[in-house]
């Protein structure tokens, strides 16, 4: 058996990448219960405080790169990440979120009340979601992986902050936790500024921790938006 070096644990360090994925902030389409998806909203004067508690959690974390989706509710978020450090912000578009085509932008409790069969794939099988005009969540679900996949292979040794969405994260996660797109019905949707953190060693991804919003304090998370619960509303 070949003895363990200094040279060799140094070597092991080095190439370890550390991807922090963020979802985004509370944005006006989280508050106004539309399909908000990649419709560009601007951000409420509550996301903007819980940025405020991310820019803490993070201020400490030695980053080399950001990356943001392009919409603006995740770039700024990918602002707060980045805070006073001199690093580049890098928008890429597969980190954006699903694009609802026909229910894009729509009240979700009443547009979706109109489309049973798209409301029932969206909260008992969502690997069957596919709005016509949009994006399906297979598609999305690969899309994201291969996203990660990218950054990843970009950025070895390095640590890095990926400012997203709450769907983006969701098919992340059913992918590592447990590669099988029929459980993403089991996977929490983030709370806003929640963070997850995968460690890359070479081909092997752990995922650390997820949905982790401890640097906020409670009153400045509403209840998850996450289309399913408005539909419930009042019914």
């Amino acid at each position: 058996m070949k003895k363990t070096t200094v040279c060799d644990i140094i070597f092991l360090v080095i190439i370890l990448t550390k991807i922090y994925f963020v979802r985004h902030c509370e944005a006006t389409g989280n508050v106004a219960q539309v399909f908000q998806g990649v419709s560009d909203t601007d951000i409420t004067d509550l996301g903007a405080k819980q940025l405020e508690f991310l820019k803490k959690r993070f201020e400490n974390i030695p980053l080399d790169t950001v990356y943001s989706s392009p919409l603006k509710r995740a770039y700024k978020t990918a602002l707060a990440l980045k805070n006073n450090r001199d690093i580049e912000i890098i928008e890429h578009k597969g980190l954006i979120e699903l694009n609802g085509g026909i229910v894009e932008g729509k009240p979700i409790k009443e547009t979706f009340e109109k489309m049973p069969e798209l409301a029932d794939a969206w909260q008992n099988h969502p690997e069957d979601f596919a709005p016509q005009n949009g994006e399906s969540m297979r598609h999305a679900y690969e899309r994201i992986y291969n996203t990660f996949l990218e950054i990843a292979k970009k950025n070895p040794g390095k640590t890095v902050a990926c400012a997203t969405h709450g769907g983006v994260i969701r098919c992340l996660l059913c992918k590592l936790l447990s590669d099988d797109i029929h459980n993403l019905k089991n996977i929490t949707l983030a709370d806003n500024t929640a963070v997850a953190l995968l460690i890359v060693d070479g081909d092997d991804v752990t995922v650390q921790f997820y949905n982790d919003a401890s640097h906020v304090p409670q009153e400045f998370l509403p209840k998850k938006s996450r289309a399913s619960e408005f539909m419930k509303v009042n019914k």
